[in-house]
């Protein structure tokens, strides 16, 4: 068996799951060690907080969402979809710009700029060309325009987020983009969800959904707006998804943890928006970034675990069954919320400790998926199939 032809390259959702958990139980530990003083910061031109939001985003954030959309996509349109050497190329690029952004401050400016494009660039072409490609078999083609339109946008949010001067652009943009990957993500998850697992619909209103998709997407560019609009559509979003979620049955969605926390991320996405709005019209102290950690770990934090272990075991050919230790790892990323998010606005002066103990808590539940996941993604599907 040649390397490229080895299980784990058969299906993006491998090697991106995987990097998605070794990157999650690293990347914030590293980053509690880095802002306590335990270890120094990256020798780069911009600060050791751009570092920390570029890894999370473009380093975590892209993993999960990568291998999230090589999988989904080939489905979309119906195609094979990449395997082989493309994934173990885009999966070195992953790493490679990994050392970039560690070492990198060393290197030659061009050989920097081509650790950091690399991935990203490839991951937004081979995307692209499969959806335009095949856009005649897309099942979701209408929806999918806003995922064409978005994912170049990752480069220049990328670009500005690396930028001495456009930093706080870039991430806003980024933040934005994301929003609009993960409320797309929900809009077809959930659907399938929760008519499989209670026989229920939710809500689809096709000009509600547009809505909500129209207006994530402008706010992607909310920092070159003034304030006043931004916040105005900030809160018009919140409004429009509140009113969904009244018809999404979340009552019945929360008598199941793997669903409900699923709704949770959704309701800290809107309580993101709300947050945002209320800073940009209002001069607010909080301890920490509240409106970019409620998506961080209320968004991104809840659903990707949940995400990862339904993927990881629905197309390895198991049964979709959270179990305990997967139930477990759930309740740990609620818990790394709270100590995170609410409960520096509560002990302040215990600040450190919270990012500490978060930080651990992103390490408890990845290192718990990496031992648990990584043996699946190595191996062949167990009912036989190829991919």
């Amino acid at each position: 068996m040649s390397f490229s032809s080895h299980p784990l390259w058969l299906v993006g959702f491998r090697p991106f799951f995987a990097l998605a958990c070794l990157s999650g139980l690293s990347l914030p530990v590293v980053w509690a060690l880095m802002f306590s003083g335990a270890i120094e910061a990256p020798a780069h031109a911009f600060s050791s907080t751009q570092w920390h939001g570029h890894e999370m985003f473009f380093g975590f954030g892209l993993a999960v969402l990568g291998g999230f959309l090589l999988t989904a996509s080939k489905n979309w349109v119906k195609i094979r979809g990449y395997h082989g050497a493309p994934l173990v190329f885009l999966a070195g690029a992953w790493c490679f710009e990994r050392l970039g952004m560690w070492f990198g401050g060393a290197w030659p400016q061009p050989l920097f700029l081509l650790s950091n494009l690399l991935f990203l660039v490839s991951l937004v072409a081979m995307l692209l060309w499969t959806l335009l490609r095949h856009r005649d078999t897309d099942g979701y083609r209408r929806d999918n325009v806003f995922f064409l339109l978005a994912l170049p946008c990752f480069i220049v949010a990328k670009l500005l987020l690396l930028g001495e001067s456009h930093a706080q652009a870039g991430q806003v943009m980024v933040l934005g983009l994301f929003r609009l990957a993960y409320l797309i993500m929900l809009e077809r998850t959930l659907t399938e969800f929760m008519r499989g697992v209670f026989k229920a619909d939710i809500l689809r209103q096709p000009l509600l959904d547009g809505a909500i998709k129209a207006l994530a997407l402008l706010l992607a560019f909310a920092d070159f707006l003034p304030p006043l609009p931004a916040a105005g559509l900030a809160l018009l979003l919140a409004l429009l998804l509140l009113v969904r979620f009244a018809f999404w049955k979340p009552g019945l969605a929360f008598s199941r943890i793997d669903i409900g926390i699923m709704y949770l991320g959704y309701l800290a996405l809107t309580a993101q928006l709300l947050v945002a709005a209320l800073e940009a019209l209002v001069r607010i102290v909080w301890v920490g970034s509240v409106s970019i950690h409620l998506f961080t770990f209320g968004v991104m934090g809840l659903i990707a675990p949940a995400m990862l272990i339904r993927i990881s075991r629905g197309h390895t050919g198991r049964k979709v069954a959270f179990d305990a230790a997967d139930r477990g790892v759930l309740r740990i990323m609620i818990l790394g919320l709270l100590l995170r998010v609410i409960a520096p606005q509560v002990f302040p002066a215990a600040y450190l400790l919270w990012v500490g103990l978060a930080a651990a808590c992103w390490f408890a539940c990845f290192a718990t998926l990496a031992w648990r996941l990584i043996p699946m993604l190595l191996r062949p599907r167990v009912d036989g199939r190829e991919h």
